[in-house]
């Protein structure tokens, strides 16, 4: 069965190095650390990685009280990644 994996639709925070112009290149991410919805693959540097040809996709959640989360999976149809506080966080949690 393939069941296809969330984008991330845009990401805000510019210093990762999986961010290039705005798009996450990251093959998956995971997100959250029970509580709060924070990108956990972040990698602060000005050097950049991931797959230019990829767009990065939600590969786990970990915030279990959000309404997209079914058994740790994201079923948005997309997130965006914001800036909050610091760090990156998904803006498209929400909470049950």
């Amino acid at each position: 069965m393939h069941i296809p994996m969330t984008l991330i639709k845009s990401c805000d925070f510019e210093v990762c190095a999986f961010n290039w112009g705005s798009t996450c290149h990251a093959l998956a991410i995971t997100v959250g650390d029970g509580i709060c919805p924070m990108c956990d693959t972040t990698l602060k540097s000005f050097g950049k990685g991931g797959i230019l040809e990829k767009h990065g996709g939600v590969g786990a959640c970990k915030v279990t009280h959000c309404r997209y989360n079914r058994s740790l999976e994201c079923s948005a149809d997309s997130i965006h990644v914001k800036i909050q506080s610091g760090h990156a966080e998904c803006d498209t949690f929400a909470a049950w």
